[in-house]
């Protein structure tokens, strides 16, 4: 059957249950990779045989599976899957060997990517022309199915196969770029590349930059609809169990913040919803934590048999970091149980480094370094490894300026210079068009470069190029600068309108920012 009669018949379908069709159009904004490759794609496997690397969270918008999608087309010939770990239904354990089999219905091997090997055989590729690759990612370097994805690129490129990536959304988003990079010394399948903790990127942008050492013939069919700054709730997409332990979008945003701690008798538990340890006192470590001042987390005391710990509640997600809460979580774990750091050999390396990335974290925590001094530690190697990132990433992923508006209440901002998101991920608007829109004055001392807004009751004092702010005579401390632009004085906005005691909401797949 060609693909024309394929398509009119799914036509007919659609005019038949108008509704329905409806229903799913409008719960989803991104179109997924494997979605665009049914369409505007389909050249890439058209007439060819076909092996897909996947599991159950490869479905397209309306939950429909990859696996039955290709099966069923008649122009393409799926001759093989490849499943990661935890297995092609994802329903194994952490760790746990998975055999390989043949699929009951479709009568084509199963091939497992988790036992007797982890990198497809020549064997194994020798029916297939083409390799698919659709996987949901969970934004952590430690993440194995990004490890099967650099693994597959390898074999595609030694057996001179094509190998296409179908991309999905970063469920953190791709403004978290955090924690240690992982050295050289320390690469193997917990992680393969000089990545930090949380790497910002999505699937297909993982596989560019990975593909920088391996040069496979690599294709990346991209996402439309997708913007880097949305989380995975802004998608419209419905989250599907990836392993065992991340049944849902709390578990994706723990796994770093409580995930970090192998060997040291610190411990996550609940699927990545509570860290702790034997003998920790659960109520000085909620103290310390939550005197850390983390944006958009609280953590509760609790306690679970003989382990003190905390529960994270995440308030926040835009603002919550969890690869930065985790080296924090570990550090005040360690200053207050002193538990003994696990130490690779010569012949022998053990998980705690293979997780960090480095035995330099095991350093740190031995000789007393606070979380701030290791932070400053690894933020030279972080902020080279962000310059990196920039070549591998999908330029129509970026929030463009003129797609932001900013309203309040209710009423649009005109603004005479166009906003833009600076380094910090803040957005920067023009200090005036901001400042009397929430009905404040506006001086300007362009020799001390200090910008003064007032209103009834308020006194705000910015200075360009300081992180710092006096509001109504106390001094508060920014995340980022106000600087002068193209002629003009940017601020933060989230800054200026909180301050002046608005609500400031921004809306990732909007592109707007609400001030109420």
């Amino acid at each position: 059957m060609s693909k024309k009669i394929i398509s009119l018949i799914v036509l007919v379908a659609v005019l038949a249950f108008p509704a329905n069709f409806a229903v799913c159009m409008e719960t989803s904004r991104v179109k997924l990779g494997s979605e665009n490759l049914m369409s505007k794609y389909y050249y890439l496997i058209e007439g060819k045989k076909v092996g897909l690397i996947t599991n159950q969270s490869g479905v397209n918008s309306r939950g429909e599976s990859t696996i039955d999608i290709l099966a069923s087309d008649q122009s393409t010939h799926l001759v093989a899957l490849f499943g990661p770990e935890h297995g092609i239904d994802g329903k194994a354990k952490a760790g746990e060997y998975v055999e390989s089999y043949i699929h009951e219905k479709l009568g084509i091997p199963v091939y497992s990517l988790y036992g007797k090997t982890r990198m497809p055989t020549g064997e194994m590729l020798r029916n297939v022309d083409v390799l698919l690759f659709d996987m949901q990612d969970i934004g952590a370097r430690t993440y194995t199915y990004i490890s099967t994805l650099n693994y597959c690129m390898v074999a595609a490129q030694k057996y001179k196969k094509t190998i296409v990536v179908l991309d999905r959304p970063n469920p953190l988003g791709g403004r978290i770029v955090e924690g240690p990079v992982l050295e050289d010394p320390y690469k193997t399948f917990v992680g393969v590349d000089n990545l930090p903790m949380a790497h910002g990127m999505t699937v297909g942008e993982l596989a560019r930059f990975f593909n920088r050492n391996i040069g496979a013939d690599l294709k990346v069919v991209p996402m439309e609809g997708y913007k880097r700054t949305m989380l995975f709730q802004d998608t419209g997409l419905t989250w599907v169990q990836t392993s065992p332990n991340i049944p849902d979008l709390d578990s994706v945003f723990g796994y770093m913040a409580t995930g970090l701690g192998e060997g040291t008798g610190i411990f996550q538990a609940d699927k990545f919803k509570w860290i702790g340890g034997k003998g920790l006192d659960a109520g000085k470590y909620a103290d310390l934590l939550n005197q850390a001042g983390f944006p958009g987390v609280t953590f509760i005391p609790e306690q679970r048999g003989e382990a003190g710990g905390v529960r994270l509640k995440i308030v926040d997600p835009y603002t919550f970091n969890p690869a930065r809460t985790g080296i924090y979580a570990l550090t005040y774990a360690y200053s207050l149980g002193n538990f003994k750091v696990p130490k690779s050999g010569q012949n022998m390396m053990v998980m705690f480094d293979k997780v960090m990335g480095t035995n330099k974290i095991g350093e740190y925590l031995e000789r007393g370094l606070s979380p701030q001094q290791i932070e400053m530690n690894y933020a030279p190697a972080l902020n080279r490894f962000k310059d990196e990132r920039k070549k591998y990433l999908i330029s129509d992923y970026e929030l463009r300026p003129e797609d932001i508006t900013v309203t309040v209440g209710g009423r649009p901002v005109l603004f005479d210079s166009v906003p833009y998101i600076d380094r910090n991920s803040r957005l920067m608007v023009p200090l005036r068009a901001i400042a009397e829109a929430l009905g404040a004055a506006v001086d300007w001392d362009a020799q001390a470069r200090i910008i003064t807004i007032t209103r009834p009751g308020k006194r705000i004092i910015f200075t360009v190029d300081s992180t710092s702010a006096v509001v109504n005579g106390e001094l508060r401390s920014m995340d980022t600068v106000p600087v002068i632009k193209n002629g003009r004085t940017m601020v933060p906005v989230r800054y200026v309108g909180e301050y002046l005691d608005a609500r400031v909401h921004w809306n990732a797949y909007l592109q707007t920012v609400t001030i109420n």
